[in-house]
């Protein structure tokens, strides 16, 4: 009996860990793949590669192409990005500016995986419909120049606290996206 509650209580605090990477001390130091990340950060219980998400959130979550915080913006299989990538909204700047917290983007320090918080994504589809963005590129600091094709937004049930600074740089977005 004593063995199977302590059983009972191992698997519960194991399932509550599990949400979280298991390398990262906090969300923000994670490293590690956009995946993980995405699904830590946005409470959208999918696995699989990136380009994978939007279709299997069909049906299971909600999916639209307006930015919400806490949403999954999941890109599409390019060439560029033949696994795709997810990443999370942490704030809405304007209709076609948000501000994002993913992982696996830009090198930090010389090393993939770490964490970036609060970098712009801008949207350059030609209806506003976020099918197509340019990102924010730690390496050129600002937004890089490539446009990478995307399905949508996937609106999780429970996104993480943390996923926005305290103060983060709305102008400096805007400068980002607009100013080009």
């Amino acid at each position: 009996m004593v063995g199977s509650l302590i059983r009972g209580a191992l698997l519960l605090a194991f399932a509550g860990a599990a949400s979280i990477p298991l390398e990262a001390r906090s969300l923000l130091n994670y490293v590690g793949q956009c995946v993980p990340f995405a699904r830590a950060a946005s409470g959208v219980q999918i696995y699989g590669d990136a380009w994978t998400w939007w279709d299997q959130a069909a049906g299971r979550y909600p999916r639209g192409q307006q930015p919400k915080v806490g949403a999954v913006l999941a890109f599409a299989k390019t060439s560029r990005l033949p696994l795709g990538h997810v990443l999370v909204i942490s704030r809405v700047v304007d209709p076609r500016v948000a501000m994002v917290t993913h992982a696996n983007w830009s090198r930090i320090n010389g090393v993939r995986g770490g964490v970036e918080q609060d970098v712009t994504v801008f949207d350059v589809s030609r209806n506003g419909d976020w099918t197509r963005v340019k990102v924010w590129y730690r390496d050129t600091q600002g937004l890089g120049s490539s446009e990478y094709p995307t399905h949508g937004f996937i609106y999780g049930p429970s996104p993480a606290a943390g996923l926005s600074s305290a103060h983060p740089d709305y102008v400096g977005s805007l400068i980002d996206a607009y100013a080009r």
